[in-house]
């Protein structure tokens, strides 16, 4: 997934003739705090609210003020995950795309990019979620699907997380069968440490009472 695929096919560009009046009633309309100001086909900048209310030019053209406008952009070819990187770090709520000559070819909204967020880890799927706390040094993905795979399910996303000035990793596994009983018993015996799981509760809810049966069984041996 590229910057190309995820331009939004609602939200038109400002002209530097627009007024600042006019910027904000769109960013109203659309739910975002900052709109590309284009030229024909040339980007002249990123118009935020926050720039437009602390110049006071509500009722003058925002092409007046290009030396104080934003210059973050992409480019259609960039992977989806920098245009995370860049909307996250400048924290904007829209960025604007060039195409590989420089013109403008449209803007990326935060909405746009949370829909394709959701495709991007299957949040619409069916299944279930694991979560395994372990070290970065046993970390080993190849194993993980090994086991997800070797009790007839497969992952559908996952992604890595670690805690600040921490060794340790949190790998969270979107899989594709709601019942994980036997996959959790599997990492189980593998050590694995399962430090959260998502499933229907009634399904866990009778893992907890197959453990406690189990339990009950070699205590009374």
């Amino acid at each position: 997934m590229i910057a190309q695929n995820l331009l939004s096919e609602v939200v038109p560009p400002l002209r530097p003739t627009d007024s600042g009046q006019k910027a904000l009633n769109w960013m109203e309309i659309f739910r975002i705090s900052h709109l590309p100001v284009v030229d024909g086909d040339e980007l002249v900048g990123l118009i935020s609210d926050k720039i437009i209310y602390d110049l006071n030019i509500i009722e003058k053209p925002v092409g007046d003020y290009v030396e104080h406008l934003l210059s973050p952009h992409l480019h259609t070819n960039q992977h989806i995950y920098e245009v995370f990187s860049v909307i996250s770090i400048l924290k904007l709520t829209a960025v604007p795309v060039l195409d590989l000559h420089h013109k403008y070819c449209g803007v990326i909204t935060v909405f746009d990019l949370s829909q394709q967020f959701a495709d991007l880890v299957a949040v619409r799927e069916p299944g279930g979620v694991i979560v395994l706390e372990l070290n970065a040094i046993d970390y080993s993905l190849s194993q993980i699907a090994q086991i997800v795979e070797g009790n007839d399910a497969k992952i559908l996303s996952f992604y890595i997380s670690q805690p600040a000035d921490s060794n340790v990793l949190h790998v969270t596994l979107k899989i594709n069968i709601v019942d994980l009983s036997s996959v959790i018993q599997t990492f189980v015996r593998y050590d694995y440490n399962i430090k959260a799981v998502y499933m229907d509760e009634s399904i866990i809810q009778n893992l907890y009472d197959d453990r406690y049966d189990q339990l009950m069984k070699f205590m009374s041996i």
